[in-house]
């Protein structure tokens, strides 16, 4: 450990060669009082304060509790290594009481008292560095909710917007959460179906709305006097009032409207999404619905056609029946003949029921689809989601 770090010592009497070994590897501050230390030019150096085993146990006692209670933040936060001459643990529960951060016997090696201490020294300098950081974060934390009702504007708008369904109730609210700031803004949301170009009143200005369509690709602001056109993704808002004489509150306006947009273009996005779920839908219900009437007419037109063929097979055969007597056919012509028709039927008739059971299979598909119409407007279509699939399918 560098000599620059500094080590407070309380102690009557350091002995000698003790006092050698330390001076070897710190800068050693005496001191007698707690006015000692707060008189100390750069306390923050010090980083340690080191209680020798010749102080009473009174006055160590009394001591540790001035340090733990000084007004300066910087003496409170020391730490405390207390060398005894007592091992017994009722020694170490009261030094532990007291506030001292370690407690080194008489017994142990001066190479781990050094290791103690720097370990109290790396303590002390992460602990200044966390309180650095602390302080930071806090003065960070309080900048930025300064203005804490216009963060609950902001917070409430974030909430709202997921009930607009449209893009004239997300516009309309968003100039709710504008009205706080006490900005003048024309607005411009992009979706994929509609632009939508808004005032105040929720009608629109020509000149407002060819500068926000020119200028929605120019960044994410675009300053020109006191006014500002801010840009994200789907959505475009043109400030006419900026306060550019007041430069905190400027860029509060800049960065709180900045998320308003975030969240104005998360809800453009959604809505466009479900009228395109929507639109898909119906066109989906449209050409379930005209495939169900072609199946319908196919299937009708089929068992027809099947009946027709069935009745014609069945009419030549009795035909040539009819005739065969006047053909002068020998009796084995005769058998021969009938034998040909007689298999004509037969197949003919395995036709017609293989197309029985196509048809009944068309059917089926046909009451299958039928079920996607029972169940879809339903208010718990999606419950019954399991059971139309195992219908359907």
């Amino acid at each position: 450990m560098s000599r620059q770090q500094k080590i407070f010592i309380l102690e009557k009497d350091l002995p000698s060669a003790l006092s050698g070994k330390l001076e070897s590897l710190f800068t050693l501050v005496p001191i007698r009082s707690i006015t000692d230390v707060e008189s100390v030019e750069d306390i923050t150096s010090c980083k340690v304060l080191v209680i020798g085993p010749s102080i009473g146990i009174s006055v160590r006692r009394q001591f540790v509790e001035q340090m733990k209670k000084s007004s300066n933040s910087t003496v409170e936060g020391i730490p405390i290594v207390l060398v005894a001459n007592e091992d017994e643990l009722s020694s170490k529960l009261d030094a532990f009481q007291s506030g001292c951060d370690d407690y080194i016997t008489p017994n142990v090696p001066f190479d781990e008292l050094v290791m103690r201490l720097n370990k109290a020294i790396f303590n002390k300098i992460a602990n200044d560095q966390l309180q650095s950081q602390v302080k930071m974060a806090n003065e960070a934390a309080f900048s930025a909710m300064a203005d804490t009702s216009k963060l609950g504007v902001n917070v409430h708008f974030l909430l709202d917007s997921f009930n607009c369904s449209n893009l004239d109730e997300l516009g309309q609210q968003l100039f709710q959460a504008l009205n706080h700031y006490g900005l003048k803004c024309s607005l411009q949301m992009r979706g994929r179906y509609e632009i939508k170009n808004m005032e105040q009143n929720g009608m629109a200005k020509d000149l407002e709305a060819q500068l926000l369509s020119e200028l929605k690709d120019a960044g994410r602001y675009y300053d020109f006097g006191k006014r500002s056109v801010m840009n994200y993704e789907q959505v475009s808002l043109l400030v006419k009032n900026m306060p550019v004489d007041d430069e905190r509150q400027y860029g509060a306006i800049k960065d709180n409207v900045f998320s308003l947009l975030q969240g104005t273009d998360a809800r453009i996005k959604a809505i466009d999404d479900r009228a395109t779920l929507n639109k898909e839908r119906a066109l989906l219900e449209g050409l379930t619905k005209r495939l169900q009437s072609i199946f319908v007419d196919l299937d009708d037109s089929y068992q027809d056609l099947m009946k027709s063929i069935a009745d014609n097979v069945e009419s030549m055969a009795e035909k040539i029946e009819n005739s065969v007597m006047s053909l002068g056919l020998t009796e084995n012509q005769e058998k021969i003949l009938e034998a040909i028709l007689t298999e004509g039927v037969r197949e003919t008739n395995e036709v017609f029921s293989k197309g029985i059971k196509v048809d009944e299979e068309l059917r089926n598909l046909i009451e299958r689809i039928s079920v996607i119409f029972e169940f879809k407007d339903r208010p718990d279509f999606y419950r019954y989601l399991d059971k139309i699939k195992t219908l359907v399918l």
